[in-house]
């Protein structure tokens, strides 16, 4: 994976996730949601100059490489009217994306796709965006519930409606490197390790024309990796359907010498998941990691057990937090075991 280049920084915008929480403890490179809202102009804190939380995943990146800079929207998020206000709030100028990175074909992931297209659009022409998908992103999806009833998901937007709002639809699931190379979109996602099975309850069908099928591992997730200079890789996992074991394992076989200095997203381990904490606590360990922000679909419980087992080397991703990885700031000592004890610090 040679392709992938080695960046001089890279700014992560948290646009879209669960929780809103300005307070929760940071990492150093962290800057707070109140943070960013005073740098964008509001006059008073108040219910309309915060942010939405609402169920799913949205960021922006930003890389730089010398004088050459890139933005990408890595997923959107839910719903368009809470994106966009969140966008206007933390002074996000959405015509600055060249590219949207789609992780799953789940709504909370890209319901806010359409309205994130129109925006796009609006400030930077039609035709000026690539969105990349692959071609299993648009079965019909659904949940079992225990009562033996079907509760089907909202559909996403095809790629013909994604073209229609001015979109260049790039649908490959081999897994290219994006915008010279500053970040890596993944192929399909290897389920090795012994415990990730995914979940029964998840079903997809196609358009109606066949009966509902368990879809437990959702081969269609994708994973995107950045490379910054002295610190390593950034690995974003929007939902870790795949097993966040899995997804780093994968890391590590696609760049076996560069050390993976942080994960970021969710981790799918509430709820009817909380099963796996334990072992994915103990399968992590190997990998060293630098950095666990755990957002979306993490839960709690398998938040305090990172925590407990690495201490401040886990924090609680919120929407409007901004995370900058820059070349040059030494990477954290990768302890088997760090403290357990929380920073206290004021976060804004």
């Amino acid at each position: 994976m040679s392709t992938l280049a080695a960046v001089d920084s890279l700014t992560v915008d948290v646009i879209t996730d669960n929780m809103s929480d300005t307070y929760a403890s940071k990492p150093a490179f962290a800057v707070s949601e109140m943070a960013n809202i005073l740098k964008a102009g509001a006059t008073e804190i108040s219910g309309e100059t915060l942010l939405v939380a609402n169920l799913g995943y949205g960021l922006r990146l930003r890389t730089r490489i010398g004088t050459a800079h890139h933005t990408l929207l890595f997923d959107t998020g839910t719903e368009g009217t809470a994106f966009v206000r969140n966008c206007r709030n933390m002074a996000i100028d959405l015509g600055e994306v060249e590219e949207i990175a789609v992780t799953h074909g789940h709504w909370d992931h890209m319901g806010a796709l359409p309205a994130a297209l129109d925006a796009i659009a609006a400030r930077r022409g039609r035709g000026s965006v690539a969105v990349n998908v692959n071609p299993g992103m648009f079965n019909e999806r659904g949940v079992l519930l225990q009562d033996g009833t079907i509760f089907p998901a909202a559909r996403v937007p095809t790629p013909l409606q994604m073209e229609a709002q001015g979109a260049r639809v790039v649908n490959d699931g081999n897994g290219p490197t994006l915008l010279d190379g500053h970040f890596y979109y993944s192929g399909e996602i290897p389920r090795v390790s012994a415990f990730e099975k995914g979940r029964e309850d998840h079903l997809c069908r196609k358009d109606n024309s066949e009966e509902w099928r368990p879809d437990p591992f959702l081969m269609d997730e994708r994973m995107l990796i950045v490379n910054v200079r002295d610190l390593g890789l950034v690995v974003f996992s929007a939902c870790s359907h795949a097993g966040i074991v899995n997804v780093c394992t994968e890391t590590k076989r696609l760049f076996p010498d560069v050390p993976i200095h942080a994960v970021m997203g969710g981790l799918h381990l509430g709820g009817v998941m909380e099963r796996l904490i334990p072992q994915t606590v103990e399968a992590l360990e190997p990998f060293g990691i630098g950095y666990i922000i755990t957002g979306h679909c993490t839960g709690w419980r398998a938040l305090h057990a990172l925590a407990n087992a690495y201490g401040d080397r886990v924090s609680q991703s919120a929407v409007g937090t901004t995370y900058t990885f820059d070349a040059g700031v030494p990477a954290p000592e990768r302890e088997t075991r760090a403290p357990t004890k929380f920073e206290t610090k004021p976060t804004w």
